[in-house]
């Protein structure tokens, strides 16, 4: 039984669909992070960063416990374990691995950055809006174009690299975007959402879901707490 500890955010959707795609058992420890949990001496143990997902697998490599942070780790590590979500040759391979890095350098933080501006900030402020807005449809039409010419984002096969993707593309209205405007990306958003393994991973703490705009939040969230030494 693999240990989640997460939070309804679409990192934390990366790891619950992932292991819902591999049909392995986990139980889900639920990290609120409105709240200030993810700072928890227990937590920090295994997630240093103080952000979810983190995991623990008692069968980890060498048949002994594993514990993960940061959500493009677990999915390396998750498609090692199981053998799947990962081409096994090496062109293949890092054909995936480069469109993972995309996600983790470009799409879950550019959009991440345009959540904030939009929403969460209180302080609405046009230019960082604007840019944030403007380098979101940027990111939408660089997949959308890769899209016009392969079935999925890492190449013709599902992988974990449309599973890194596509819970962050779930907000696109709060991201100022309108998916009809990426045709080609919205046939591919649209097919991974009919999955039932998809359907099932952003369902799990679904219900723990709440806005995350009030002060005590975004002081937990955004504020001095995050640098305070711990």
């Amino acid at each position: 039984m693999i240990e989640v500890y997460s939070w309804p955010t679409p990192n934390g959707h990366k790891v619950h669909i992932m292991l819902e795609e591999c049909g392995l058992a986990y139980r889900v420890h639920p990290v609120d992070i409105g709240a200030g949990e993810q700072f928890a001496p227990d937590f920090l143990a295994i997630s240093p960063n103080n952000k979810i997902p983190a995991i623990t697998d008692p069968d980890g490599p060498d048949g002994q416990p594993i514990s993960l942070f940061e959500s493009g780790a677990i999915l390396l590590y998750l498609a090692g374990k199981t053998g799947r979500l990962l081409p096994a040759d090496t062109r293949g391979k890092y054909e995936v691995l480069q469109w993972l890095m995309f996600q983790m350098g470009g799409v879950g933080p550019m959009l991440g950055q345009a959540h904030h501006f939009r929403i969460y900030a209180p302080e609405k402020l046009p230019y960082a809006i604007e840019r944030y807005t403007q380098e979101a449809k940027r990111l939408y039409g660089v997949l959308n174009k890769r899209l016009a010419h392969t079935t999925y984002i890492g190449g013709h096969d599902y992988s974990i690299a449309d599973i890194a993707v596509f819970p962050w593309l779930r907000s696109w209205k709060n991201q100022g975007v309108e998916m009809a405007d990426y045709p080609h990306l919205k046939g591919w958003f649209d097919e991974v959402a009919r999955r039932p393994a998809v359907q099932r991973g952003v369902e799990v703490l679904a219900g723990a879901r709440r806005p995350l705009t009030d002060d005590k939040a975004r002081e937990v969230l955004f504020g001095e707490r995050q640098v305070r030494q711990r």
